[in-house]
């Protein structure tokens, strides 16, 4: 297998579309995905970037939020994982891939809709972990609607509630336990600023998150902590074949990208590490776009 970081024509990079038909059930598991995606299980090679550092991630059992947990932990962190307890068996293989690295992993499996689990979660990651310097908020919820009549009340409150309402709860009990030095990282997307038509609520709890976290940002720079956004475009993950997109979609997804294919979990992991080690030092308030060439404007 090639080196990941070896000098290589990027649409050649990793998987192409058209992908198999595989619909899964809400939320959806990694290892059940055709091809698997890439979190950088054998191919992310850390340098230490983030030695002694204690993070909390939440949606780390697949995609975009395991990837970070296993960069986290090969620049030299200690990892507290949050995901639903239906994602148990992803969410084990990366328990053992941050203990691998001898860093220790605390496993925190519940439903961030649930407020007191937000509050929960914080104070068991920071006992596990004996403090808190880096929380990325980074659970999603995402199912495709064909027409505004199909949004019913019950999925709209699952939206908000995964991914507004928990990113306010959990920052809110994190926030006084971070220090000066301590980033605060936040997933949004693309769809905050091109919203597809089939995913109303979803795209606006995505815009909902760029505005609060460039006002978090303004909060708690006064205490010398950064809070930063990362808006991937399409990217290879569970959160599609669950629902996110129609299946029809998910086999053609990411061939509308200038790259002709999706991104993999990996190749955004550097950018939540930039971000919450000291090299991104001046970086905050900032939204950085990882959309296969589409660009945030």
């Amino acid at each position: 297998m090639t080196d990941r970081l070896s000098m290589q024509d990027p649409r050649e990079q990793y998987p192409k579309p058209p992908f198999p038909s595989q619909p899964q059930p809400v939320p959806g598991l990694a290892r059940k995905m055709e091809p698997v995606p890439d979190h950088g299980e054998t191919s992310y090679k850390g340098s230490g970037k983030l030695a002694g550092r204690k993070a909390l991630i939440t949606g780390a059992d697949s995609g975009i939020g395991r990837a970070a947990a296993i960069a986290y932990a090969r620049e030299g962190a200690d990892v507290a994982i949050s995901y639903l307890p239906s994602e148990a068996a992803d969410a084990a293989e990366v328990i053992k891939l941050i203990e691998a690295e001898g860093r220790t992993a605390v496993d925190l499996p519940g439903d961030v809709t649930d407020e007191a689990w937000c509050r929960t979660l914080v104070d068991q990651a920071i006992a596990g972990l004996g403090g808190l310097d880096i929380l990325v908020i980074n659970a999603g919820h995402q199912q495709s609607r064909e027409d505004i009549s199909k949004v019913t009340s019950k999925d709209f409150d699952e939206t908000m509630k995964t991914n507004l309402y928990a990113l306010h709860w959990i920052a809110q009990a994190a926030v006084p336990h971070l220090s000066a030095g301590a980033s605060v990282i936040t997933t949004a997307s693309v769809q905050a600023y091109e919203p597809s038509a089939s995913l109303l609520d979803y795209a606006t709890t995505k815009a909902g998150i760029v505005a609060y976290t460039k006002a978090l940002a303004k909060q708690l720079i006064e205490k010398g902590i950064r809070a930063n956004v990362v808006a991937p475009g399409p990217f290879w993950t569970a959160l599609q074949s669950s629902g996110g997109q129609p299946d029809e979609a998910v086999q053609q997804f990411g061939a509308q990208s200038a790259f002709g294919r999706p991104g993999q979990p990996v190749e955004i992991a550097p950018v939540y590490v930039l971000l919450a080690s000291q090299e991104g030092s001046y970086i905050s308030g900032e939204v950085y776009g990882v959309t296969g060439g589409a660009g945030i404007a």
